[in-house]
């Protein structure tokens, strides 16, 4: 008889988890995305990369600094019917804050349920109730916080961590620089050191639970006249040696799973 039982939770807990993976699939081949969005999905692996953060539909999420809302427009349909996500965004005065809840309103059946929370570091950073949320993610925003310095990025890493429960997922991704090259202060260049990220998340009460090289390139030498931005989908040269970059494509980066003990 206990073997049966066994048998049964495996089978339904196998059941729910190709549920979510059909659930997340269909989220990244909806649509709702723009051919331009989806175009960048051969360099940003969406779906290995939630999948490697361990995402799930009933989760509670807060993404950081969703910039014009590439990874908004897979989570929010995702986590729409058994989750919840949380857009971390300047205010709606400013022009991000104010172009992310527009992108919001025009499409209530996909964004209806999304949740804007005030974050505009080094100021304004609260996420939320302690212990509240299964998971926060960032993509390519940590570069940003550290033109504030390193404080700025560890007290980001910190209310991240407060936010999150214990063993919640902090997910980052991040254009990386090679351990060879010197970074400067203010990561200018986009780029940064994965030692360097690692380094302050666990100053900040994370213990590192896994990386991934999903989002390696090693085309990318990061050594670009015009940092990250002068690859796709930036090209901030615009005709200049266009189909070189074109060829290297988008930037190397890191990809790591922290957790909250």
């Amino acid at each position: 008889m206990k073997r049966l039982i066994l048998a049964a939770m495996l089978a339904t807990g196998l059941a729910g988890a190709a549920h979510a993976d059909d659930a997340l699939k269909s989220a990244i081949a909806g649509e709702h995305r723009a051919a331009a969005s989806k175009a960048r999905d051969a360099y940003r692996h969406p779906y290995e990369t939630l999948t490697f953060f361990g995402i799930k539909p009933n989760m509670t999420v807060i993404e950081l600094s969703p910039g014009g809302g590439w990874y908004t427009e897979i989570l929010a349909p995702y986590l729409r019917d058994q989750g919840k996500l949380y857009g971390a965004v300047p205010d709606a005065e400013s022009r991000g804050g104010k172009a992310f809840r527009d992108r919001l309103a025009a499409n209530g059946a996909v964004y209806g349920k999304v949740t804007p929370v005030q974050f505009a570091p080094p100021g304004s950073i609260a996420l939320g109730a302690p212990n509240s949320v299964d998971m926060v993610v960032t993509f390519r925003n940590l570069h940003n916080w550290l033109g504030n310095g390193d404080d700025a990025v560890l007290t980001v890493l910190k209310e991240a961590h407060k936010v999150l429960k214990p063993g919640g997922v902090l997910g980052v991704v991040e254009h990386r620089l090679p351990a060879k090259m010197e970074q400067d202060a203010k990561a200018s260049s986009g780029y940064m050191h994965e030692a360097y990220v690692i380094r302050m998340a666990e100053r900040a009460g994370f213990k590192l639970a896994a990386k991934s090289e999903v989002n390696a390139n090693p085309k990318d030498t990061a050594d670009h006249e015009k940092g990250v931005w002068t690859l796709p989908p930036v090209l901030t040269n615009k005709d200049k040696d266009r189909e070189k970059y074109l060829a290297i494509g988008e930037s190397d980066r890191m990809t790591l799973k922290f957790v909250k003990q």
